[in-house]
């Protein structure tokens, strides 16, 4: 068990990275009325095999603004789960798990994939993720930096599909 004073505080919105998935950043809202961690997936390819895993492929958008800067995603797939979102709707979601990088750590969560784009954050971080390690400021944003809001002013990161 962490001690108290061993927990990073984080602001109700912060960057974060996927690395397994190649998301060098998005933008998550940090929501401990939430289980469960929510991406933003669209033109979800139902589930294959590769090397004797079930895995699943993705597109995203990253960046509310962006509409043009699609990132294609695979990820292993754990399984379909049944989800209700805070206005009561009942989704079948898929499930992966991917490492995500907050505050200069990085572990494995399970994340559910789902359409987002009309939403402000194209991730939430449940509390399930954050669980033993955080501690969440209500009043602060960006504790942790927004350095990774640079990430894609340079063209190298990955590239934008149309």
């Amino acid at each position: 068990m962490t001690a108290e004073n061993d927990k990073i505080t984080i602001g109700w919105r912060e960057w974060v990275r996927l690395p397994g998935l190649y998301i060098p950043a998005i933008k998550a809202k940090i929501d401990t009325g939430a289980r469960s961690s929510a991406l933003h997936a669209f033109n979800i390819v139902e589930e294959f095999q590769a090397d004797g895993r079930k895995m699943i492929r993705f597109a995203m958008r990253p960046l509310q603004r962006r509409k043009n800067l699609i990132l294609n995603c695979t990820a292993d797939l754990l399984e379909r789960r049944m989800v209700t979102d805070s206005g009561g709707h009942r989704e079948l979601r898929h499930v992966i798990q991917t490492p995500v990088m907050l505050g200069g750590k990085t572990w494995p969560i399970e994340i559910t994939l789902t359409h987002r784009d009309t939403l402000k954050f194209r991730m939430l971080l449940g509390r399930t993720a954050l669980r033993g390690c955080y501690l969440v400021d209500p009043e602060k944003s960006y504790l942790t930096g927004r350095s990774l809001a640079k990430s894609y002013r340079s063209e190298g990161s990955r590239k934008e599909a149309t």
